[in-house]
């Protein structure tokens, strides 16, 4: 779908802190992919490269030397739903290493993606979709260019499809409905992911931008008060450097931003069903919530 450039508001003053502040930002027009990257697209990829994911790959001890090596073992994030209410302050008691757990068996050994062709492919950490998009011919789309496809034309609207979160009673994407992390009322019939468009599209004919599965920017993290300025409009940022995304639980890793939230994401935990939204990920790190999309640059 093109894009036409344009400027817009990025951020939000009313959410979580690193949403803010808001600032003017202008972005070239873009060519951006209607959906995320779904298992068919990401198979033919793989039949046609023999690409192998980070989550299917050995980790090594030159790599990991202070890893016990019995937990050097090929595997991803997995999120398994609890059976009671638990402390929202402890997110591993719903994210679990799974051993096996790959874009191919996204809940782990004995788990398949062959029911779920149109379904966005899982477990995808940085380098590949560096890999994907090198052999698509496409670009990783800024954390500038994200956000305004996502806004849909809206400038300033709480969500993809304007402020009210189901406008007449109609869901617009495939968030979590009840208490997270341990119930949820599958409300909008679906409780992981979803095949792309099942939800209706934004205003640029866009699916799934918000909801689903987190989507992989180019932007390297850093705070927004680091591109804002008032005194005139950013032009096509391109976010921060490697070393100043780094955390400092883990300062050998840098992180990338993610936008539009997922299935996951509740009104009780991660109200991140929204453009301004964003967080920080380690680019080594795959989840089976996190996906990708692609655009192209004239």
């Amino acid at each position: 779908m093109w894009i036409e450039g344009g400027t817009f508001t990025m951020g939000s003053d009313d959410h979580y802190p690193e949403e803010a502040p808001t600032h003017r930002v202008a972005v070239g027009g873009f060519w951006i992919d209607p959906h995320p990257v779904t298992n068919t697209e990401f198979a033919r990829f793989v039949s046609r490269t023999r690409y192998c994911t980070v989550a299917e790959r050995t980790p090594t001890a030159a790599d990991y030397p202070d890893a016990d090596p019995d937990q050097l073992v090929a595997g991803s994030s997995v999120f398994i739903k609890p059976d009671r209410p638990v402390r929202m302050e402890l997110p591993y008691q719903w994210w679990h290493w799974v051993p096996g757990a790959n874009w191919q068996h996204p809940q782990g050994p004995g788990t398949s993606i062959r029911k779920r062709p149109d379904h966005p492919v899982v477990h995808i950490a940085w380098d590949d979709v560096a890999a994907y998009a090198d052999w698509a011919g496409k670009d990783i789309p800024t954390e500038a260019e994200w956000e305004y496809a996502c806004r849909g034309g809206l400038d300033g609207a709480k969500f993809a499809w304007g402020d009210e979160f189901a406008p007449d009673n109609t869901l617009m994407a495939n968030t979590w409905h009840g208490e997270f992390p341990h119930h949820n009322t599958r409300v909008d019939r679906f409780e992981g992911t979803s095949p792309v468009g099942s939800f209706p599209p934004n205003g640029y004919g866009l699916v799934d931008m918000i909801g689903n599965v987190w989507e992989w920017t180019q932007d390297w993290y850093t705070a927004h008060q680091g591109q804002a300025h008032a005194c005139c409009v950013a032009v096509d940022p391109r976010g921060g450097t490697e070393e100043d995304s780094r955390d400092r639980t883990q300062p050998l890793i840098g992180r990338r931003v993610i936008k539009g939230g997922s299935h996951l994401c509740a009104p009780n935990y991660c109200q991140r069903y929204r453009p301004a939204a964003r967080m920080a990920q380690p680019i080594e790190t795959s989840t089976s919530h996190l996906g990708f999309r692609l655009i192209t640059r004239p």
